[in-house]
């Protein structure tokens, strides 16, 4: 995996104004539109405060800039009808701007929401480790697995109650060990969660209790970590339904009093056959 830029002094870094039409974005992510227009009245009022980056390796064979951090400013600086843009130009390749853009994300992006969980999942992967994210997002590694994890499996109905805002991503990546895949009202296009469904979910994760059959489970390290720390939902909790017990006596006895009724029925019969000359059915050796 190549390394991002190291962190240059001030005095070492290069500034221009920048033409606007000239940038382009490399890695765009979605807008609060209410956050969008603050920001553009705030830079309309106050001006500029922090330049954006922009990478010029390829501007002499596209013309283009390409932008690494600053969407957001840019945009507003479009919006306002100007023309340039202050920004840090660097030259690097366009592995090196995409991950140092992440990192911006990462560092832009509220923690504890979706947008931060998928930004984590871009990052890991383009190759970076538990280990390395972690570092770069100051939180621990099992935090980092776990929302990964979380847009990683598509768990598809917690992200919808996170971004509902149901519960907290923190409780959808914890709860995420129970088995709740059943628990659902089943629709023409999609299936929808219930009120009664969620306040299962929740009930079961502030509780913690230690077993609900076929339901959840509660797990110590220990037993996550002989797994290699796979978080899979079945690998702990199972649904299958046991096996009804067979009563083979009572089946033998059913099997006996069958046999004599065969036996019963075949020697009636083959009286009537006999008074009228016809052949007589055959009876097999264990009915003699």
């Amino acid at each position: 995996m190549e390394t991002v830029l190291d962190i240059l002094p001030f005095r070492q870094r290069r500034y221009e104004e920048v033409p606007i039409d000239k940038i382009k974005a490399i890695n765009s992510r979605n807008w609060d539109q209410e956050q969008f227009e603050m920001n553009v009245e705030s830079i309309d009022q106050v001006g500029l405060l922090k330049p954006i980056r922009v990478n010029d390796k390829f501007v002499e064979r596209t013309g283009m800039y390409e932008l690494i951090c600053g969407e957001g400013r840019l945009l507003a600086h479009r919006k306002l009808g100007r023309d340039k843009i202050k920004a840090e130009v660097v030259t690097c390749t366009r592995k090196e701007a995409y991950l140092q853009s992440l990192i911006e994300n990462i560092a832009r992006t509220k923690p504890g929401s979706m947008d931060f969980a998928r930004e984590l999942k871009r990052l890991h992967d383009e190759g970076w480790d538990f280990k390395q994210i972690a570092r770069i997002a100051c939180k621990k590694e099992h935090y980092i697995r776990d929302y990964i994890r979380l847009v990683d499996q598509g768990e598809e109905r917690l992200i919808h109650g996170v971004e509902q805002g149901v519960f907290p991503i923190k409780f959808a990546t914890q709860v995420a060990a129970i088995n709740a895949e059943k628990q659902f009202e089943k629709g023409k296009r999609q299936n929808h969660l219930k009120p009664e469904h969620i306040q299962k979910i929740i009930d079961t994760y502030q509780k913690r209790p230690k077993k609900i059959k076929r339901y959840a489970r509660r797990v110590e390290m220990d037993e996550i970590g002989s797994n290699d720390f796979n978080l899979n939902i079945s690998r702990y909790v199972s649904t299958a339904e046991p096996e009804p017990e067979i009563d083979l006596a009572g089946v033998h006895e059913d099997l006996v009093n069958v046999e004599k009724e065969i036996r019963a029925a075949t020697r009636k019969h083959n009286k009537y056959l006999a008074e009228l000359g016809l052949p007589l059915l055959p009876e097999s050796d264990a009915r003699k």
